[in-house]
């Protein structure tokens, strides 16, 4: 055969395995047997071994895995990927709908299946798969590509050559998961615990011959930017992914109207969850209408206009056979819950945090206890109660101890509140959860640097402080001898430490570990002072004045960057090279929004309040969704509501729509 003949052949064989493809995992409708889509196969392999000039990465040979990458990229999403609110009630489902028709919107929605896997962003250029990312956080996730192509229900090309974001649930089929145990079990390997940690660590194999060997599915529900394909509903988006060629749930997602069918959909489906062949952990309502949507908008962190309903969590018993105490980074000393292993919600359950002495007194909880477990939204697992009718006798009474458990130091009870801690600064306890929280993914996001690792490199001695950690180059040859590591593992390891020099001011700040310093005040702090020295330069006056500080926050605010040890540290980063300036958007100011709370209420016609509460914050503004005394203005558009009335109430300035579109125009 001449070439062209070669190519046209091939082209012909990679259509009908891509129809072959989307008819058996899509559709559930093959349209050609085993044997026959075998042998289809086996000559286009062929064929492509002997032509590689004809090689494509959209080939359906590729679905059967086999590149290898060194380490994950990070991936930006362009729209963030946010999650959603979970309520765990229909009472609380009943406050989501009033919420929607207090906005004088209809109570129009889609309910679909929650399913228990990992969340995929898909993007296609011109018709074909580009790349995917996981959701990471939010902002910015992982490349998997590599690893996605291996999914038989990913189509390669689309029906149509358009330019587009998906994004959907990876998941795991339960019988795969059984199966997959089974096969564990003879080879003598730990079992897989549940579908979503399988999905999971299946997707983040370097190998892709792994992930496909995994067998994963997909679902796709959430197309980002609707309207720019002329859709109106979010019913109507899901249609146009499965029309493209997508797997998309359109049999089992369902538009209901008002709340009485809400709950029907939601006890329907409670009533078949155990009869689905993939887990589902609940129900996702969303607003239909596309308009409506954009009207009720975003928080920093959720829609406003979807919840995830979570199914009652699962509750079983076992034995408390200890209680046993950890230390945390600010040395606060917390009591576990050591258990008989107990399976809950698909995964097994040894251990419980038991919070503090106050939270075990106030349970009446006993060494030696029958106590019921279940799973607080289907991860944490949590101890609910003791079984007084089963104690013997010979249970053991908690005592909460006195000393530090690793160290030996005296404990202290801070006033006014219910923890005990360990002040020794030099306790290593707390030197291992610093380390554990600064490398964390909200902080220095140290790709590898996990607990146990870190717990190893500290007892190895390798690493003893934060600065230690960008020397562990030094070790490299030690670091490849260890078992588990080799020359790959520990390039990107370094690799990753190197890279979070580059990380912006506010994850240093917050991998600090400075008392009551969460992620987004550390944010706040590094937009304002924008370097480090400004802000070790701060008095206690500054912060005290800054919004959301207050004098508990100051005053650790000054106690941190005037500790001798806390300044050796920050100069010996600089030195190193980690960076401490601000990388983000600079804030800028105005007379009229610089330091002032606003609450935004009703409709305005020339932007949409999330865009107005953005470009509020740029300019020093904070924005809440509630009117207090605290609130300095609200902004009201049309139809304003009862926060209007309550700004009226309080004599709290009010700007119309004229007014903050003149302010606007004007920046």
């Amino acid at each position: 055969m001449e070439n062209k003949e070669i190519e046209s052949r091939i082209n012909y064989l990679r259509n009908i395995l891509n129809d072959a493809n989307y008819e058996y995992y899509v559709l559930d409708n093959p349209t050609l047997t085993d044997q026959e889509f075998d042998k289809y196969l086996r000559e286009l392999e062929v064929l492509e071994a002997n032509h590689p000039e004809f090689d494509s990465p959209l080939s359906p040979t590729k679905k059967v895995g086999g590149e290898v990458i060194e380490r994950f990229k990070k991936v930006r999403h362009t729209i963030p990927m946010l999650s959603l609110p979970d309520v765990f009630s229909i009472e609380e489902i009943e406050e989501f709908d009033a919420r929607i028709v207090k906005e004088s919107i209809e109570p129009s929605y889609v309910c679909e299946y929650k399913i228990d896997g990992l969340s995929v962003s898909l993007h296609y250029e011109k018709g074909a798969l580009v790349f995917a990312a996981t959701r990471g956080d939010g902002v910015v996730g992982e490349d998997i590509t590599h690893n996605v192509k291996t999914i038989k229900s990913v189509p390669f090309t689309l029906k149509q050559p358009i330019d587009i974001e998906v994004r959907g649930e990876i998941f795991m089929p339960k019988k795969v998961l059984e199966d997959l145990n089974k096969d564990r079990e003879k080879k003598k390997l730990p079992k897989l615990q549940n579908v979503r940690n399988a999905a999971a660590g299946s997707i983040r194999q370097l190998d892709s011959k792994i992930a496909a060997e995994r067998k994963l599915d997909t679902w796709i529900y959430h197309l980002p930017n609707p309207e720019d394909y002329g859709m109106k509903t979010h019913a109507e988006a899901l249609q146009f992914m499965k029309d493209l060629g997508f797997k998309v749930n359109v049999d089992a997602n369902q538009v209901v109207t008002g709340i009485q069918e809400i709950e029907t959909y939601v006890n329907e489906t409670a009533k078949k969850r155990s009869e689905l062949p993939y887990e589902i952990d609940g129900i996702v309502i969303k607003v239909n209408r596309l308009e409506s949507q954009k009207k009720l908008g975003f928080t920093s962190k959720y829609p406003k206009w979807a919840v995830a309903y979570k199914f009652p969590a699962e509750e079983v018993l076992t034995k408390l056979t200890d209680i046993v105490f950890t230390v945390g980074r600010t040395g606060r000393i917390t009591p576990n819950a050591v258990l008989e292993p107990v399976i809950v919600m698909g995964s097994t359950v040894k251990r419980a945090t038991l919070h503090n002495e106050d939270y075990v007194l106030s349970k009446d909880l006993k060494i030696g206890d029958i106590v019921s477990i279940r799973k607080a939204g289907d991860v944490i697992p949590e101890v609910v109660e003791a079984k007084l009718e089963r104690r013997t006798g010979e249970e053991q009474s908690f005592l909460m101890i006195t000393h530090c458990p690793i160290c030996g130091n005296l404990l202290e009870k801070k006033k006014d509140q219910v923890d005990h801690y360990c002040m020794n600064l030099s306790c290593p306890a707390r030197k291992v959860e610093g380390l554990i929280h600064f490398c964390s993914r909200k902080a220095m996001n140290i790709d590898g640097l996990g607990i146990e690792i870190i717990e190893d490199f500290f007892n190895l001695g390798f690493v003893k402080s934060i600065s230690d950690i960008y020397f562990l180059k030094e070790h490299k040859n030690d670091l490849i001898e260890l078992e588990g590591y080799g020359n790959k593992s520990v390039d990107n390891l370094l690799s990753a430490i190197e890279d979070s020099k580059l990380n912006s001011l506010e994850r240093l700040l917050f991998g600090l570990g400075i008392e009551g310093i969460g992620d987004k005040t550390a944010l706040l702090l590094s937009k304002l002072f924008k370097t480090m020295d400004a802000m070790m330069n701060a008095t206690y006056e500054e912060f005290k004045m800054i919004r959301d500080i207050g004098p508990t926050l100051a005053e650790n605010l000054i106690t941190f960057f005037h500790d001798e040890e806390k300044i050796a540290l920050l100069e010996e980063l600089k030195t190193i090279g980690v960076n401490l300036t601000y990388l983000g958007e600079p804030e800028k100011t105005h007379d009229l929004i610089s330091g002032r709370r606003f609450v935004l209420t009703g409709t305005l016609s020339f932007t949409d309040r999330d865009s107005l509460s953005a470009l509020l914050e740029l300019y020093g503004g904070l924005t809440s969704s509630s009117v207090s005394k605290k609130t300095d203005v609200v902004i009201v558009g049309e139809n304003p509501g009862s926060k209007y009335d309550k700004a009226r109430e309080l004599h709290i300035e009010v700007w119309d729509e004229e007014k903050i579109k003149n302010i606007v125009e004007s920046l």
